[in-house]
């Protein structure tokens, strides 16, 4: 089967919440030997992204969305181990990341962890609408790398900032790497509050935080 196949089959796998031929999709990935970050990426990731379109337009419902995801995750766990057999035990870093107080979405997010995840960070999904002091606290305990916030509404990003001031407030701006994203934030934004890294989805994310922790 072509690389093209493999990817619209994972694709068709999420779209169709079918975690079964997810699961086969990438087991026969792996045995023929096929690119298998672009089965991620142009697969089950480009499928968990089409069903987050068409929750946004109202087209699908929460429950589609958790079946899609529970099949994208299925697929994606199977991959994930292949992916990280050169660099087992090797981490790139820890990296925490939520969705900012006040903001309930969370597909992107969750997408941007699992695919730090599959690059070879330790990631610790805190979830959607988390307190400022909460991420905080959580960089501090785990001795995060990394710290990572998404924003889908202008109205909370300004919580975004005031992460930024809370961390230096602690004590460990210094010694953290800031990530901001979603719908509206820019790198102008980024650039405004004092944040490091400005990510416009996932893979960009993955890029731009490999080039900011040197790999």
């Amino acid at each position: 089967m072509t690389q093209a196949d493999l990817e619209a089959k994972a694709k068709q796998a999420v779209l169709g919440y079918q975690k079964a031929d997810a699961e086969a999709v990438a087991k026969q990935a792996i045995a023929e030997g096929a690119d298998l970050v672009g089965v991620i990426e142009n697969g089950f990731t480009a499928g968990i992204q089409e069903v987050g379109e068409l929750f946004a337009q109202k087209k699908l419902f929460l429950p589609h969305i958790m079946a899609a995801a529970a099949a994208m995750t299925a697929g994606i766990d199977i991959l994930k181990p292949e992916l990280g057999g050169k660099t087992a035990g090797e981490s790139k870093g820890k990296f925490v990341i939520a969705t900012i107080e006040g903001d309930i979405h969370s597909i992107g997010k969750d997408i941007v962890a699992i695919m730090l995840g599959v690059a070879g960070f330790e990631v610790l999904n805190l979830g959607r609408d988390i307190p400022c002091d909460d991420i905080v606290k959580a960089c501090i305990d785990n001795k995060a790398d990394i710290v990572g916030s998404s924003a889908l509404m202008t109205s909370t990003m300004v919580n975004q900032k005031t992460l930024e001031t809370k961390l230096k407030a602690a004590g460990i701006r210094g010694s953290i790497i800031t990530n901001v994203g979603g719908a509206p934030v820019s790198q102008d934004w980024a650039d405004q509050i004092g944040a490091d890294v400005y990510s416009e989805n996932a893979n960009d994310c993955v890029k731009k935080i490999l080039e900011a922790v040197g790999d």
